[in-house]
């Protein structure tokens, strides 16, 4: 069997997979009568007006004390890994507040072959929620088993992360505050109506287990075309783009938005949905501060300009600016270094990541300085550089202690200097980061081959 004909198989299981998923939805969907549930309340909707030219101001100033167990303030002893900043900060998204950084939790995945379950991000998840910091993103293709890598996993993520909510609720002295969760939908050959992102989006709802979705997101442009080569491939994203408006004009989700959208496309999407009274509220991408380039910044700035909030995915450069990789620098001490992006890599992405480790030890020395200066880690230098840019980073947790140094990087803001300083030693190193082995900031395998979108 050839590779193309490999491939293609592989696509008809993802789509004998969705067809099946689908069927089991729609065969309850008459008695649900989800397609003729009673619309949400209209709004006029209004293009946002350009914000101040200072991105800071687009952070909300709402701070929480964190307390002790014991309700005495905690003390700050050192900027090691069990350090928690004693503020939080809160940013306007769309029709909700949300902490200033998310979770993600593309990583996540069940420990059980049999059953959904992994006690060290159950720990997580009520750490976040103890923290007031539970902002979950997810995705119905998230996981890390290789039946999600085939098509063949949809929403487990989605799944276990409902069951680990569901059981925080049940732990004493956590906040009474509900956890904001954001998830996407895939867009692939065999979704070609609005309906299809109806039916997806209902399917998340039932299995994220609450009333309406806080965020549905697009998770990329329209790209698997596998037929395009014959010349058959056409562009969806309008029909999804009327989807997500359908999605909230029938209740299931209190704001929508996109992934992987340069400015053109979302300036197209945003006037899409304003047809139907639907703001846009956020567009997620690849950002950090060595990961600027290809079109990164100008697409912050766009949506900055148009009132769309950035989610700001690989934060870290899978962990190239948390020193993980520059064992080099000498002046790094443990204790400044900290383990948020630490997880299992396979030799190509060690190997292209190291590639890129070559030559950053200035830019970490610089970050270095700074977070020995403001008591904090390198991680959470690289994460408040993100807020101070307008944008929500959104780290990967996996452990209490990833999430207590997430919450670190809220509540302070690093100066104009310091932004400087670190743009200036993060551009001498000449290129932008593009992700590592095949986890690419512009691109996606999809069975038949590879795909790619560009922010223009």
């Amino acid at each position: 069997m050839n590779v193309y004909s490999l491939s293609l198989l592989l696509l008809l299981v993802e789509h004998s997979n969705i067809t099946s998923a689908y069927s089991t939805f729609t065969s309850g969907l008459s008695s649900r009568n989800i397609l003729t549930r009673k619309a949400s309340p209209k709004f006029t909707y209004e293009k946002p007006k350009s914000p101040s030219r200072h991105p800071q101001g687009n952070a909300i100033c709402m701070f929480r004390d964190i307390k002790s167990d014991d309700g005495k303030q905690k003390n700050h002893q050192s900027a090691s890994l069990s350090t928690v900043e004693n503020k939080l900060s809160y940013t306007k998204l769309g029709n909700l507040v949300v902490p200033s950084v998310g979770i993600g939790t593309i990583a996540w995945s069940s420990k059980s072959l049999t059953q959904l379950e992994n006690l060290e991000l159950q720990s997580v998840v009520n750490e976040a929620s103890k923290l007031d910091g539970a902002f979950f993103d997810t995705a119905e293709r998230y996981g890390s088993h290789l039946k999600t890598a085939m098509g063949l996993g949809y929403g487990e993520t989605e799944l276990l992360l409902s069951k680990l909510i569901r059981r925080s609720k049940d732990v004493d002295n956590l906040s009474s505050k509900e956890p904001i969760i954001a998830t996407k939908f895939t867009p692939t050959p065999w979704r070609t109506t609005v309906d299809s992102v109806v039916e997806a989006c209902e399917q998340s709802r039932q299995r994220l287990g609450v009333d309406q979705i806080d965020l549905y997101q697009l998770h990329m442009p329209d790209i698997v075309q596998p037929l395009r080569v014959f010349g058959l491939g056409k562009s969806k994203d309008e029909v999804y783009w009327k989807g997500l408006a359908e999605c909230h004009r029938l209740g299931l989700v209190k704001n929508v938005g996109v992934s992987n959208y340069g400015p053109t496309l979302v300036e197209k999407c945003q006037d899409a949905l304003g047809k139907y009274n639907v703001p846009l509220a956020t567009n997620q991408i690849a950002y950090s501060l060595i990961g600027r380039g290809n079109g990164s910044q100008q697409t912050v700035d766009k949506c900055s300009e148009l009132g769309v909030k950035v989610l700001a995915y690989y934060p870290f450069a899978m962990g190239l600016l948390t020193g993980k990789y520059s064992s080099s620098v000498e002046s790094l001490s443990d204790t400044m270094i900290t383990t948020l992006s630490s997880s299992k890599r396979s030799s190509l992405e060690l190997n292209d990541l190291q590639k890129y480790a070559n030559g950053m030890n200035p830019l970490l020395t610089e970050m270095e300085a700074i977070a020995k200066a403001r008591n904090k880690t390198i991680a959470q230098v690289a994460l408040n550089y993100i807020i101070c840019k307008g944008a929500i980073p959104i780290p990967g947790a996996r452990s209490i202690d990833q999430v207590k140094d997430n919450i670190g990087s809220m509540g302070w803001r690093l100066d104009d200097a310091e932004v400087e300083l670190l743009e200036r030693e993060a551009d001498k190193l000449g290129y932008t980061f593009e992700g590592a082995g095949f986890k690419r900031t512009s691109e996606k395998f999809v069975g038949y081959g590879v795909e790619k979108w560009s922010l223009d």
